[in-house]
């Protein structure tokens, strides 16, 4: 099949991030998150849940005995923790960390069965019942990351073990799935397989990975016999979890509907998007308009009626899962640290069918907020959830609040987050820039080099910026002759003005945007400035009017940034606190709040409830109540979290 992809992100290996942000994030991730996150699977970390997913390939491998232990997807925490280790080594050789993932993939491989299949859990425990509960027990969902895994690590070592055992799950799916007779019509409750099998595609030109990528995503959701209910049927009506959710309401994991016919986000975020992640790159490699049209109607639906302002998605806690238009909550809400990252796959994905900013914007939005505050500043404790309001008190009395954390965990039992975390910023390199013929977009702004081709040239982009706490972002070009190509340039939605200057010369872009991109068309010589002066204003954010839980609020927005009020800041019972629309917003330099990092926080002047007037009335006339001055700090909202337990709260309520 012809590959329609309009715009191709580059290797990883040829970006070189060097950013006064961005560079600390990396640095934890090699030196403290991904041997944490060893340890961890190798149950070491003290007072951590244990993890025993190591143990469970010795086991299937027949290097120990003992029985499985974790949840049925727990060989997927391996996988995504070798991905990582597979983008580390291709930015930055390290042998010893190179000799420790070989030595997994030789356990990964021992434990692989003749046929290609690879479960630790059917291997270990269930045998006899492999591709029964497709509903509910992830089987295709962990040989996804495991492909994914081996991708990552191939194009990083050119090893190809690892590859081998991936072309081996792979070929044992397609043999069990598909139209012909004999084989399993069905599909995975937890889409994943999906994009893991366009990028086994990629690395190996085998175009029947491909069509099997868009073979679950055809079947998914066809009637009238569901395949639930059918597998279901066959399996005496047993069910994996607790209860029957997976297998009863489709809409969970997007089994509802055939998938051209979704125009809603429904069931668990992580899924769902995850599900237009593989959409969006079957319809670049294929060409089909449908599938590009549903991804449009899905990604419409995400990000105007069912985003939070941090980029979270997933409103409530049953089922991880979307509720319905507007439904927004602040308290009770579940924003998956998973959903973010699989909103930016979305997102990067999308930008690479069709180059629009407001593609980048929402993926920066996720980034910035969601993703970063997912993890702490020592890179060993996460959040899976992620609240934008936080009563520490409520948490373990009220039962709505049992899976809100007021401080992020060492380790997690279902443990998907930290690692997809560590594979996120492991790779963070693929997302900055993308090429389209003579066009270079850039779609984050983040520091470092990039080396590229275009016509035949060699190209060397070097970023440098203090983003995100300023807007000013040079690019200087290095290159052996002049060449003629369009330098694109994002201009983020919060920016309320941006100007250019090439050389020292303004250079005029209001007449050269097109769809959120300045286009600097030229003949570009070596030694080219380019400098990008992006307005970063403070806004005061208003939520939809649907949105029943942010009106009558505000919440402060700074460049891609969205701030909150901690306690440790601003005292106790954030909720009596009111921002007068009158209150004058600035902007300080922080080196505290993070251990010495520079951080932006905005001060300002407030009121507050006056609790002492109401001694024991639980109610009073408004014409009674009196107000408090109050000086407020507003601290990034990724920042929350990291000096000890109290409360947050992103939304404020605001007065005239």
């Amino acid at each position: 099949m012809e590959s329609r992809k309009l715009t191709q992100a580059l290797p990883l290996k040829n970006v070189r991030i060097k950013d006064a942000f961005w560079s600390e994030y990396i640095r934890l991730v090699r030196d403290v998150v991904v041997p944490y996150q060893w340890e961890a699977l190798n149950d070491r970390v003290p007072d951590a849940e244990p993890s025993h997913a190591i143990r469970n390939f010795k086991i299937a491998a027949g290097d120990v005995e003992g029985e499985f232990y974790g949840m049925v997807f727990q060989d997927s925490d391996v996988a995504k923790w070798l991905e990582a280790v597979g983008y580390l080594l291709e930015t930055e050789a390290d042998s010893e960390l190179e000799r420790v993932a070989d030595d997994v993939i030789d356990l990964i491989a021992r434990a692989q069965q003749q046929d290609g299949y690879l479960n630790t859990y059917y291997t270990v425990k269930e045998p006899d019942r492999r591709w029964t509960n497709l509903a509910e027990c992830h089987e295709l969902y962990s040989a996804g990351h495991m492909i994914e895994a081996a991708v990552a690590y191939y194009r990083a070592t050119g090893k190809s073990k690892i590859l081998e055992v991936a072309c081996g799950i792979a070929d044992n799916i397609d043999a069990v799935f598909g139209d012909e007779a004999g084989k399993l019509k069905g599909y995975d409750g937890h889409q994943e397989i999906e994009l893991a099998l366009v990028k086994l595609y990629h690395v190996t030109g085998q175009e029947k990975y491909l069509l099997l990528s868009k073979y679950f995503l055809d079947e998914r959701g066809q009637q009238p016999l569901h395949f639930y209910d059918v597998e279901w049927e066959k399996r005496g009506k047993t069910h994996h979890w607790p209860d029957t959710m997976m297998v009863e309401e489709k809409d969970y994991s997007q089994a509802h509907l055939p998938v051209r016919e979704q125009g809603k986000a429904d069931g668990h975020a992580v899924r769902l998007v995850y599900m237009c992640a593989g959409m969006a790159d079957v319809a670049a490699e294929t060409g089909d308009r449908e599938l590009l049209e549903a991804c449009r109607k899905l990604w419409k639906n995400i990000v105007s009626r069912r985003m939070y302002i941090t980029g979270g998605i997933g409103s409530m806690a049953r089922g991880e899962a979307f509720s319905l238009d507007y439904d927004l909550p602040n308290d009770t809400v579940y924003a998956e640290t998973c959903a973010s990252i699989g909103l930016i796959f979305f997102a990067q994905r999308m930008l690479q069918l069709e180059p629009k900013s407001e593609y980048a914007d929402t993926m920066e939005r996720a980034l910035y907020n969601t993703v970063i505050s997912g993890m702490s500043r020592d890179g060993k404790h996460f959040f899976y959830v992620n609240p934008l309001e936080v009563y520490p008190e409520a948490c373990g009395k009220n039962k709505n609040y049992d899976h809100i954390k007021p401080v992020r965990q060492g380790w997690y039992g279902c443990a998907c987050c930290p690692p997809n975390v560590a594979r996120l910023l492991a790779s963070l390199g693929q997302y900055i820039y993308t090429v389209q013929d003579q066009t270079v977009y850039t779609h984050l702004y983040v520091g470092g080099q990039a080396d590229l081709e275009l016509g035949g040239k060699s190209i060397q982009l070097e970023q440098q910026t203090n983003y995100p706490w300023d807007g000013a972002v040079r690019f200087e070009l290095t290159m052996d002759e002049a060449a003629q190509f369009t330098l694109a340039l994002r201009i983020p939605d919060w920016c309320d003005g941006a100007s250019v200057q090439i050389n020292g010369d303004a250079y005029a872009i209001e007449a050269q945007v097109a769809d959120g991109y300045a286009l600097l068309n030229r003949i570009w010589q070596r030694g080219d400035v380019v400098e990008l002066t992006l307005n970063m204003p403070i806004h005061r954010m208003k939520g939809h009017p649907l949105v029943r839980q942010t009106a009558g609020k505000v919440a402060l927005q700074r460049g891609p940034l969205v701030y909150c009020l901690e306690e440790a800041d601003n005292g106790k019972q954030l909720h009596q606190l009111v921002l007068p629309k009158i209150s004058s917003l600035e902007v300080e330099a922080n080196y505290e709040l993070l251990g010495g990092a520079e951080v932006k926080v905005i001060k300002t002047a407030a009121k507050r409830m006056n609790i002492k007037e109401w001694a024991d009335e639980l109610y009073k006339p408004a014409s009674d109540i009196r107000n408090e001055t109050a000086n407020l700090t507003f601290i990034p909202y990724f920042a929350w979290a990291n000096r000890g337990i109290g409360e947050m709260t992103v939304w404020v309520r605001d007065s005239e």
